[in-house]
């Protein structure tokens, strides 16, 4: 067995070491690119969402690379996503493409189905090993989130352009090299002293800014278009709901974030009170807990036909009115370009100094609830 994935944001450094350390073989496609997205363009249907169509296009490129296997993300409910697998399996095998798929459903649907999962994927490893193996790939995966949301954070105050950006790369070099459990927190306060090192103006003004939405693409760089960077270098302080390790932690709270399930739906609950697949839910109850918490505009994005975000869409118009907190929504999609996404986002950005500014001589800015944009 040669096993390929798809990318998902830090994935790839997480499953490479869990794969390494259980002795299978893999190959990793390489990062997702313009023909990754011709690629899935190409096999898919074209109602099909954006993440599917992605996720197609690394199998292929990782199939081209001489994989054998295919490991994809299952789940249940409204949500595509867990029909992804089967749907793909059958574009793969009709564009001629002969191979093995392994379904992964993950933790939240048992702990010993999920064993299961994991046997398959490394027969020959005892439980005890999987365990442990699973314990640091876990590990790895907080710590690589934990480096991300303090770079989210640091950009802002950088005053060297560019250097919080150099200071990432050093991290992820940093935690690719880590190996054992006190190799990788070592590596994560190194990698966290390297942001503090950073040289940074903490008395300039900033404003903050909440990222919601679909997990696929606010995990996957390629498809932000650089979003983060930019607002970063404009001034804006961020903070993301979502994050690799997120899907690890189904019930507990979130190791990096500090947020839970029940929290997100209890915030949710005067808007939206039962789940509507996805990340649907996630993305209102966030929304809100933002801006319980004085930030100044929340982005949210999502792929094109995304059900369940579709939906929260519709309801962030009366939360934005509601919490007086503008937002904006991206829907991504194969004609999405970066130079569009720069424009709105340079606006969107004006408007919240703007009713900052207006907030803080005691007067309103027409428009300042941005609610919810057409794409």
């Amino acid at each position: 067995m040669r096993l390929t994935f798809p990318h998902m944001g830090q994935s790839e450094l997480v499953l490479s070491d869990f794969f390494t350390r259980v002795g299978t073989e893999f190959v990793a496609p390489p990062r997702t690119t313009i023909r990754t997205l011709q690629l899935g363009f190409r096999h898919a249907p074209e109602g099909a969402c954006l993440p599917l169509k992605v996720t197609l296009g690394n199998m292929i490129e990782g199939l081209e690379r001489g994989a054998d296997t295919v490991l994809m993300l299952g789940g249940s409910g409204p949500c595509r996503l867990g029909y992804y697998a089967e749907a793909q399996r059958r574009m793969l095998q009709a564009a001629g493409y002969e191979f093995e798929m392994i379904v992964f459903e993950g933790p939240s649907r048992g702990f010993l189905r999920f064993i299961a999962e994991c046997r398959r994927l490394a027969p020959k490893r005892s439980l005890w090993q999987m365990w442990k193996a699973l314990k640091i790939a876990f590990q790895k995966a907080s710590a690589l989130d934990e480096i991300e949301k303090k770079v989210l954070e640091v950009r802002a105050y950088e005053r060297d352009g560019g250097s919080t950006n150099r200071a990432w790369e050093q991290a992820l070099t940093l935690m690719v090299g880590a190996q054992a459990p006190e190799e990788i927190d070592l590596a994560r306060l190194k990698a966290l002293a390297l942001l503090d090192d950073v040289d940074k103006d903490v008395r300039r003004e900033v404003l903050r800014v909440g990222i919601v939405g679909e997990f696929f693409i606010l995990l996957e760089p390629f498809l932000k278009f650089d979003m983060e960077v930019e607002l970063g270098h404009a001034g804006v302080y961020l903070e993301r709901s979502i994050y690799t390790s997120s899907w690890a932690n189904p019930i507990s709270k979130h190791p990096v974030t500090g947020v839970t399930h029940d929290d997100e739906a209890a915030a949710a609950r005067p808007y939206l009170n039962h789940s509507v697949g996805g990340d649907g839910l996630a993305t209102v109850g966030n929304t809100v807990l933002y801006a319980r918490r004085g930030f100044d505009g929340i982005v949210h994005l999502m792929p094109f036909t995304c059900m369940p975000d579709a939906i929260a869409k519709g309801i962030m118009r009366r939360v934005s009115r509601d919490l007086r907190i503008p937002v904006l929504t991206f829907v991504i999609d194969e004609h999405t370009g970066k130079a569009g996404i720069a424009t709105r986002l340079e606006a969107f950005v004006d408007l919240l100094w703007a009713k900052r500014r207006q907030n803080a001589r005691g007067g309103t800015v027409r428009g300042d609830v941005a609610g919810v944009r057409r794409r």
